[in-house]
């Protein structure tokens, strides 16, 4: 699995999974609003739902998800996607 990317700005953080890999864990209808998705992309908030992620792939797999962690010291874009709605 290559590793995901953990995208910060100074107030909060979001891992970037593929929308399609929720729904094969069976974790997309318990994905917070708080989560964002662009197109098949989704955006897990750090606090509940990219917990909720990496819980189900460790599960599955025996391990953690690798990530790199991609920083901005300015309000990062991903604010600005839609709210996270499974089946959308």
């Amino acid at each position: 699995m290559k590793p995901l990317t953990y995208h910060t700005d100074p107030g909060h953080g979001w891992l970037e999974v593929d929308r399609a890999e929720l729904d094969r864990l069976g974790i997309s209808g318990r994905i917070s609003p708080y989560s964002y998705m662009n197109g098949a992309t989704a955006y897990l908030e750090e606090d509940c739902d990219a917990a909720l992620y990496c819980d189900a792939v460790r599960a599955e797999t025996g391990r953690n998800p690798d990530y790199v962690e991609k920083h901005t010291n300015t309000d990062s874009p991903i604010r600005s996607y839609q709210s996270f709605k499974p089946g959308a």
